[in-house]
């Protein structure tokens, strides 16, 4: 089977010719219909992160290693199954939960894979989606798409599900003003999101009146250009000067890390996501003194994938893919996606 690989970081993906591995036990063979292509698999290719002070952080640092197949958002049908599988039938089409963990650490034994402290998630420390076909471990991590386009639902795999994590701790109530940081595909999912299961005021900021546009579409309440006006200013004037009660920051860089900080009222929550890389000098006092919560969100654990895959079957919610690829075409993904052209998702479609 053909796979696009990272072979060493910063040079193309290179198609190469590789074995179709054989399912055993409760193992199941997936042949790949479409792999999502996100700013993670960027960062691979890249290498790593940029960290505090321009120190680059290495993803080899963290354990992943190359050669590698990229590509953790995967939706496909199934080949093949191990003689343990249960509840799935050869040819039917399923999502793939990539964040698979070791299972025995604390996170694993309270269902937070995704958290691991020693991840084995496909496409970043195992072969994953840039692929003919993909080796999912067990059938434990497969939700049944049961008529949702795989092209639409693959993103669900991690860009929904890191949308949706992140709106849930965010814990935005009705009458409250939930401020979005960045209108891509993390951006617009969340505003759908937060659209279908809060009640909340949902206000988007980012540098693209294109993406902007999209998010209006899609139920955000406001739309801010921070590009082209102070977005603080913005969500102050739409607030009565408070500020807002949960901002997520999706991009979460040193230039919009303070700026979603003081877009917050007193007891506001700031939920970091994106990884794009910096550090945030804070004012130690405020954060006592405006009761300020701030934390991380990193995905989302599988019985969150099964809810979110419920809100599309109802709906609720809608990828937005803007492009589609060949396996061939895997490089132009990734560096359309670097230049900031795709609005929403680009897949791939081995």
């Amino acid at each position: 089977m053909k796979a696009a690989r990272i072979i060493k970081t910063k040079e193309p993906l290179e198609i190469k010719d590789v074995g179709v591995p054989k399912p055993k036990n409760d193992q199941v063979l997936v042949r790949v219909e479409s792999a999502g292509v996100c700013h993670s698999d960027l960062h691979l290719w890249e290498g790593g992160y940029a960290g505090p002070q321009g120190v680059f952080m290495k993803v080899e640092d963290r354990g992943v290693k190359f050669p590698l197949t990229p590509g953790h958002e995967i939706a496909g049908t199934i080949e093949e199954m191990g003689e343990s599988v249960t509840g799935f039938s050869k040819g039917e089409k399923v999502l793939v939960y990539p964040w698979i963990g070791e299972g025995t650490c604390p996170a694993c034994r309270v269902g937070e894979e995704n958290v691991c402290d020693a991840p084995r998630s496909l496409g970043i420390y195992q072969d994953g989606g840039y692929s003919e076909m993909v080796l999912v471990p067990s059938h434990k991590y497969l939700v049944k798409l049961q008529g949702l386009d795989p092209n639409s639902a693959a993103s669900l795999a991690c860009s929904g599900l890191t949308a949706y994590t992140a709106v849930k701790k965010a814990g935005a109530q009705p009458g409250d003003t939930l401020v979005i940081v960045g209108a891509g595909g993390l951006g617009l999912m969340a505003v759908q999101i937060a659209k279908s299961i809060t009640n909340a005021r949902i206000a988007i900021v980012d540098i693209d009146d294109k993406k902007l546009a999209e998010a209006k579409r899609l139920g955000a309440h406001e739309v801010i250009n921070s590009g082209a006006s102070d977005s603080v200013k913005g969500v102050k004037d739409i607030t009565n000067n408070f500020g807002a009660e949960a901002v997520i920051d999706f991009v979460n860089n040193a230039k919009t890390a303070p700026n979603s900080l003081n877009m917050l009222r007193k007891r506001g929550r700031l939920v970091m996501v994106g990884l794009f890389g910096g550090s945030l000098e804070l004012n130690l006092p405020l954060i006592p003194l405006r009761a300020f919560t701030l934390t991380g969100a990193y995905t989302g654990k599988f019985a969150d994938l099964v809810e979110l895959v419920a809100l599309a079957r109802m709906d609720k919610i809608q990828s937005v893919v803007s492009r589609k690829f060949t396996l061939d075409q895997a490089n132009s993904a990734l560096e359309e996606l670097k230049s900031g052209k795709i609005i929403g998702r680009a897949v791939i479609n081995p």
